[in-house]
């Protein structure tokens, strides 16, 4: 998740100058061989190493993909684009973490990241051959990328994704010891569980295309109110088998959030779409880090793994508190632009 806020932004920043099909291919490249270094790592720190090189590129990737998409699609399906394309990162929870798991169960887990590395050549090779050129949105200057960070709703709707997709992270991050401690199953059941939340996650990505195209930001607020009510749910749902898994999908479904802010991002950045839809992914792996963190907290205070379904409906809260503060902005913003004409003709009256 380090990796991943820090190369963000500055990836973007740096491969500004060049088109979007070789930057793809470029930092796809990137990722594969972090991941081969991650396989081969001889000690832990070296491994610790090889995972933040490995995670550098990832924000870009999605971010320069996200745009890429809206790029080839009709102007009135920008959302359902962008959700297609997050559609990747949920099918990696669908699959690959219940997969990887496996793996590291029953083979080693070198195989994991030695597989990552080939899947992500083969991903490499299909851009190669699929992906039109002549996609690339204006060229601009790193000054004028940066000057995305002078605009408020930037910061607000990065705030939302940071603050308000961590609680999905606090009960995702410690669902494998609730599973054991609490509901009382084996650790044979704990692959699904965390599949429940690819499950929830894959029909969010379409629900938030879809949220967006139809309410724009206001979406966010129908998301998090969702996610509020799951996640107080949650510690009640974690005592038997059928319910956390139906609370795993429920919670899951808050990966909605993830096209409505990057399409938001794209509409409020100005000409700094790379450095803002890249952004995007430092503040989702910034949540990453907030959710488990803060969920570990309540957890070592003695509150009981399923407190973190309310660590999780806090974060939840103070999001839809920030997506408050973003309509007020949004609506004096609109309101200023609407009364500027009519001064103007009253001064020339």
């Amino acid at each position: 998740a380090l990796g991943v806020v820090v190369g963000a932004p500055l990836l973007a920043i740096l491969g500004n100058g060049i088109s979007r099909k070789t930057l793809l291919l470029s930092l796809m490249g990137f990722y594969a061989l972090g991941n081969l270094a991650s396989a081969l790592g001889p000690t832990y720190e070296s491994l610790l190493w090889f995972r933040f090189i490995a995670g550098l590129p990832h924000g870009a990737y999605f971010g320069v993909a996200a745009l890429t998409a809206v790029a080839i699609s009709p102007p009135d399906r920008r959302g359902r684009a962008v959700s297609l394309v997050m559609l990747g990162l949920t099918l990696a929870i669908l699959l690959g973490n219940p997969l990887a798991t496996w793996v590291g169960q029953v083979i080693d887990w070198r195989w994991i990241y030695a597989a990552v590395a080939v899947i992500s050549l083969a991903t490499a090779a299909l851009l190669a051959m699929w992906l039109p050129r002549g996609i690339d949105g204006p060229r601009t200057r790193p000054v004028a990328e940066l000057r995305a960070f002078n605009r408020l709703p930037v910061w607000q709707a990065l705030a939302i994704g940071a603050i308000g997709f961590a609680g999905m992270f606090a009960v995702f991050s410690y669902l494998a010891p609730t599973m054991l401690e609490v509901t009382g199953v084996s650790a044979a059941w704990i692959p699904l569980g965390l599949a429940g939340f690819g499950v929830g996650g894959v029909a969010g990505n379409f629900a938030g295309g879809w949220l967006y195209d139809r309410f724009k930001l206001r979406g966010a607020w129908v998301v998090l109110a969702w996610a509020v009510a799951m996640l107080l749910l949650f510690p009640l749902m974690a005592r038997s088998l059928p319910t956390i898994l139906l609370a795993t999908v429920a919670i899951g479904l808050m990966g909605a959030l993830g096209p409505i802010l990057q399409s938001h991002l794209m509409d409020v950045a100005g000409d700094a779409q790379t450095l803002a839809a890249a952004s995007h992914h430092a503040a989702f792996n910034a949540a990453n880090a907030l959710g488990p963190w803060l969920g570990g907290m309540a957890i070592t205070a003695g509150f009981g793994w399923t407190s973190t379904g309310y660590v999780g409906a806090a974060t939840a809260v103070a999001g839809l508190l920030v997506y408050a503060w973003a309509r007020r902005t949004a609506r004096r913003t609109t309101a200023g632009a609407s009364t500027a004409p009519a001064a103007a003709l009253a001064c020339e009256g």
